[in-house]
């Protein structure tokens, strides 16, 4: 008789959503720790790579192979976080279907700051940032809020 004691739970993907500065990489490296999770964070390879943070073609590059190895690393069994901050629900959408086909559960942790706060934190990493760290022009948030759908309430929950 086989006994099996410890079963494996299924492996989750979880997806970071938020604006820069709503906390997503603090929040993301405390998921890493709970669920001795694979964090993948493409401004830090950005940064490793040498590539400006705001190079669209560079981290459309980083955020494909990091999702290809996202797959890859589920498949083993693997809890996966990614820090995309995925402003879309076309974008969550794709990557929940995705992972639903390789029979992982997706979860979407969504960081919701007010702007008022958002806008503070980032003249404060303005003021205080290390070399690693790109500087933020707050006028941006304004325009990136207005491209940002949050995630509605189903979507949280599924």
């Amino acid at each position: 008789m086989i006994r099996m004691t410890g079963m494996k739970k299924s492996p989750a993907l979880h997806l970071i959503c938020g604006l820069p500065e709503s906390g997503k990489t603090t929040f993301a490296k405390e998921l890493e720790q709970t669920f001795n999770a694979v964090r993948l964070s493409p401004d830090e390879w950005l940064h490793r790579l040498g590539f400006n943070f705001y190079d669209e073609v560079a981290r459309a590059k980083v955020e494909g192979l990091q999702w290809e190895l996202a797959q890859m690393l589920l498949r083993r069994g693997d809890d996966v976080i990614l820090e995309n901050g995925f402003w879309s629900k076309e974008e969550r959408d794709g990557y929940r279907d995705v992972a639903n086909g390789i029979g992982v559960t997706t979860k979407i942790h969504f960081l919701d700051v007010p702007m008022a706060e958002l806008k503070s934190r980032i003249a404060r990493r303005n003021q205080e940032r290390a070399a690693d760290t790109p500087e933020v022009d707050p006028a941006s948030l304004d325009e990136w809020a207005t491209m940002f759908e949050p995630p509605a309430e189903d979507e949280l929950g599924r």
